[in-house]
């Protein structure tokens, strides 16, 4: 008879086997993914400090790892706010160990991209990684590790400390990875492109392998303001969030635990959520039994007097910096933009913003060219899937007088603190109901905007064209007009043509 085997692997095992999940699913793709999720991890090291951010991304070739394949160097430096010394080792070589799990609106979700990046490039060159670090203090610290992949632990191979003369702050990462770069070139050209259009205020640079430089200067200098943390919605709350908070509560009773737990739950708000739910604001949270906390659980979705989640953890872009990254990209001849108010899916608030570019150097390809943006981190793949482009094909873009064959780009960016992703290698954003609605709406609004600007123009060449008939076609009418009258000299027409003229501007 067989035996079943069981057994437990690390979650750097896991991804070890399955680096598919994570994005790396072939070797242009892995290049492509490995820069991105450095890259958003410099974007969010500086924007927490509220620090224009400076990132420069080199990668070097190294040699040939097969016919398809190569091996490449690359290094990721920024100027963000850096690495305690002591979290350095773990934060890029320990699977699921990072500061991406707080309530607030950031680019990393699962604390896995950058370790992922360093992990497939241990499993493809077998060479260890280089993370240089300081927090702008007296010191740099310098690690070299690799990730011990059976137990989820850093290994270091090497560390030195090394007097911080010039005050530099922020982490350069260095490593090797087998890949295709010149078949990921379009895409990560793509990437660094919209990046640089929904982050108007970075500076980016990138150096290929061919050593040809490509350098995203920033337009401004001004910043959205930084997300803060916040605290989970009673209509986002599940039974096991709630059994977490009551285990490591030091409140006395209910009524604190829900004040102290909950966002946007005041005094007056909890008396009335625990009338609703028959329990008595002095009863200890910790002396709740498992069906009591079943039942609050579910009277915490069905009380109907809770405040939304405010937007205070989110950072959108804001109309002026959106607007202002569109036009330094993609330099169009007009452009409208809007920002939604908040609004909330199972108890996470979110806010779209739409754009909508024609015209300029905007190109014609026959449909609709749609930037798909998530917490500031530009969508490449899976655009057919993705909720944006559901609603775009759904729109009577007629009312509004566009055609898919003109020069038009459509801008979507939803930021939130837990951005709807269907995959881990977040590339599409499902179809949420509430989303879908937002979108809608703030596509409709860019849509009236341009349908306006369509239609002034439409009326400006109609009273160009008028103005070309009555300049052709007035002088001969006033020869003719002197010589049924008699008269030598015909009339002075110059006075009408002003007039003509004149109104013909006022119109536009």
């Amino acid at each position: 008879m067989a035996q079943t085997t069981f057994e437990e692997i690390s979650a750097a095992d896991f991804f070890y086997r399955n680096r598919d999940i994570a994005g790396f699913t072939n070797p242009s793709r892995a290049i492509f993914a490995a820069i991105r999720e450095l890259v958003e991890n410099s974007l969010d090291a500086a924007e927490s400090l509220k620090i224009p951010p400076d990132v420069y991304v080199r990668l070097s070739y190294e040699g040939e790892a097969s016919a398809e394949t190569q091996i490449y160097k690359l290094r990721v430096e920024d100027n963000g706010m850096g690495i305690q010394p002591r979290h350095i080792p773990s934060a890029f070589g320990q699977i699921l160990f990072g500061s991406k799990y707080k309530l607030k609106q950031q680019r990393g979700t699962f604390g896995l991209g950058g370790k992922m990046a360093i992990l497939y490039g241990q499993i493809t060159t077998h060479q260890a990684a280089t993370i240089t670090s300081s927090t702008g203090l007296a010191k740099i610290y310098m690690y070299k590790l690799m990730i011990d992949i059976q137990r989820n632990r850093p290994i270091i191979l090497d560390r030195k400390v090394l007097i911080n003369r010039e005050q530099w702050r922020g982490t350069v990462v260095e490593f090797s990875l087998e890949g295709d770069y010149f078949r990921a070139m379009p895409r990560l050209l793509e990437y660094f492109k919209q990046t640089a259009m929904v982050n108007p205020y970075a500076n980016l640079t990138f150096v290929d392998p061919k050593g040809r430089l490509y350098k995203f200067t920033r337009v401004t200098k001004e910043m959205p303001e930084p997300p803060k943390e916040t605290k989970p919605h009673p209509y986002g709350v599940d039974v096991e969030l709630l059994q977490r908070l009551i285990q490591l509560t030091s409140c006395k009773n209910l009524l604190e635990f829900l004040r102290v737990h909950f966002h946007r739950v005041g005094d007056i708000t909890a008396r009335k959520f625990l009338e609703f739910s028959n329990l008595s604001p002095s009863k200890n949270p910790k002396r709740l039994s498992h069906e009591e906390i079943v039942r609050l659980m579910h009277n915490l979705k069905k009380f109907k007097d809770f405040l939304p989640p405010d937007a205070s953890c989110l950072s959108p872009l804001g109309e002026e910096l959106l607007k202002a990254g569109i036009v330094k990209e993609l330099r169009p001849e007009f452009v409208a933009v809007h920002q939604r108010k908040p609004a909330t899916y199972a108890g996470h608030p979110f806010v779209v913003e739409t754009g909508i570019a024609y015209g300029g150097e905007v190109p014609r390809r026959g449909s609709f060219i749609l930037y798909r943006f998530a917490n500031r981190i530009p969508l490449l793949y899976d655009e057919a899937s993705d909720v944006s482009m559901r609603v775009i094909t759904a729109m009577n873009w007629r009312r509004y007088k566009v055609m898919p064959d003109m020069p038009i780009s459509i801008v979507v960016h939803i930021c939130s603190t837990k951005v709807p992703y269907k995959t881990v290698g977040k590339e599409f954003i499902a179809d949420r109901p509430e989303v879908r609605k937002e979108i809608a709406n703030g596509l409709r609004e860019v849509a009236r905007q341009i349908q306006h600007f369509l239609s002034r123009r439409e009326h400006v060449d109609r009273e160009r064209k008028r103005l070309g008939v009555f300049s052709k076609y007035l002088p001969k009418i006033a020869q003719f007009s002197a010589q049924l009258a008699g008269k030598e000299k015909p009339p002075d027409i110059e006075k009408l043509l002003k007039s003509v003229r004149q109104f013909g501007e006022e119109e536009a």
